[in-house]
């Protein structure tokens, strides 16, 4: 199998055309590719196919954590789709049109020195806020309410990093809960992340975010991904950040965040609802990738 190995921020993931290679189990594939010591090494897996029909998209994304669970979306490698179809001539619409799991989104583009896509501003959609429409069972909130603000029933002991006892919910197609702390670095994401993100309240279970506020344009933050585990960088988690901020008062509609690796534009645009983020998309290498083995151990 053919591949590509992207990153966007170090969120990385393995890229594989669907449309040459042929893919039976892409969820145990992601299980294959994804270990850093036994595998490719990965955040997960990334199908790019052609677009279904009547969608008018230039192309089409799935994506597999390193779990193998499907996720709807993902900001970071959202951008390097558009990368990889680009610099490979497979595309050349500006703005490129991409489908997914919340729909077909839309990527304003730009090249570097060497020609080659360097930056994408995603336009990542509205939020969604009612508690139904994100998967949330939180007890006492109403199937359309927003969960703002609320209070989290269990002490997130991590007193060290002044973390606030309560959490807002987003989703950008795949749920997101932010907590405020005073230092996003002292959290213990490895222990806590998990917790929080198979907790009750959550049946499809949740990606997890502790956010420290620098200014009202400048945020911090740290995840842990469904899924996945700690990660470098979460796009889809930094735009749901950025309409926590607003809604909670905490920042404005445009704000950068910075991640583990590196610094994302967000923009939530107060007349049409939508939120914008714009970051690198970065190619590592290309590969092959003997199916049989690895596969079988994924699947037993």
């Amino acid at each position: 199998m053919r591949f590509a190995k992207m990153h966007g921020l170090g969120n990385d993931y393995i890229y594989v055309d669907g449309a040459s290679e042929r893919i039976d189990d892409p969820a145990a594939l992601a299980r294959a590719v994804s270990p850093r010591h036994t595998g490719i090494g990965a955040d997960g897996l990334i199908l790019i196919l052609p677009a279904s029909a009547g969608t008018h998209a230039d192309g089409r994304m799935r994506i597999f954590n390193a779990d193998g669970s499907e996720a709807q979306m993902c900001g970071n490698g959202i951008r390097c789709v558009t990368k990889y179809l680009i610099d490979r001539g497979m595309a050349s619409a500006n703005p490129l049109r991409v489908e997914t799991g919340r729909g077909v989104l839309a990527m304003q583009w730009w090249r570097g020195d060497d020609g080659l896509v360097r930056e994408v501003e995603v336009d990542m959609g509205s939020p969604i806020l009612g508690a139904e429409a994100m998967g949330v069972r939180w007890p006492g909130c109403a199937v359309h309410e927003q969960i703002v603000a609320r209070a989290w029933p269990d002490k997130v002991d991590c007193a060290q990093a002044g973390v606030e006892g309560t959490a807002t919910v987003v989703s950008m197609g795949n749920p997101h809960i932010i907590f405020w702390c005073d230092d996003a670095e002292l959290v213990p994401l490895e222990r806590i992340g998990p917790l929080i993100e198979r907790h009750p309240y959550f049946p499809e279970r949740i990606n997890v975010h502790f956010v420290e506020r620098i200014s009202t344009t400048e945020l911090r933050m740290r995840t842990w991904e469904r899924g996945s585990g700690v990660t470098l960088a979460c796009g889809t988690g930094a735009s749901a950040v950025c309409v926590a901020g607003v809604l909670e008062g905490r920042c404005e509609r445009a704000v950068t965040i910075h991640l583990p690796g590196g610094d994302l534009a967000l923009r939530w645009d107060a007349q049409d609802g939508r939120v914008r983020m714009r970051g690198p998309a970065t190619h590592v290498f290309d590969g092959e990738f003997t199916l049989e083995e690895s596969m079988h151990n994924a699947t037993r």
